[in-house]
């Protein structure tokens, strides 16, 4: 197994731990306290849906990319790698456009319980794509160089790590955007 890959799934199942407990301490708050104002009824579900989408879109193209990798079709590799990274920096400017209209409505880290749980599970998330996102543009500008093998072998761990990310947000989607609404 490639060093990379085996990195990234050490990464990724400890991380995946705490994404778990994420969920659970925000879907505890959102169900159990009754001191929260629930930041819920300020979030926008479709809208949400459609960035979603966006993420999604970014794993299919990472997925075309990696099978042009490999079949060393350099120019579509970098298309669809660099279409990749619109797709996620697209995703992140829309958690941003949601976090700036939840400061607009007074909503923060500080209004209570609920709304901590919710900027903490969804602020790391962020983070996690926002490191995924440069580690896919240093994939992109190595692509540029001569140094592509080690593009090559680097990218088995960013692809990993970019598709639990997507998978992982799909979770909370589900339990942020989607359970509120049942």
């Amino acid at each position: 197994m490639n060093k990379g890959k085996l990195l990234a799934l050490f990464l990724i199942f400890s991380e995946a731990f705490f994404f778990v407990a994420l969920i659970i301490a925000y879907v505890y708050y959102r169900n159990f306290s009754k001191r929260t104002s629930t930041v819920a009824e300020y979030l926008d579900a479709v809208r949400s849906g459609i960035f979603t989408l966006f993420l999604i879109g970014s794993s299919i193209t990472l997925i075309l990319s990696k099978r042009a990798l490999h079949q060393q079709r350099w120019v579509r590799y970098k298309w669809f790698l660099g279409l990749t990274i619109l797709l996620g920096i697209v995703f992140i400017s829309g958690q941003i456009t949601e976090y700036m209209g939840l400061y607009k409505e007074q909503i923060t880290v500080h209004k209570d319980v609920f709304g901590s749980s919710f900027f903490t599970l969804t602020g790391f998330h962020g983070l996690h794509v926002i490191l995924g996102l440069l580690a896919l543009s240093i994939l992109f500008m190595m692509s540029f160089s001569k140094m592509k093998k080690v593009a090559i072998s680097g990218f088995e761990g960013v692809d990993i790590y970019w598709h639990f990310v997507d998978v992982v947000w799909l979770f909370v989607f589900y339990f942020v955007y989607i359970t509120p609404l049942l």
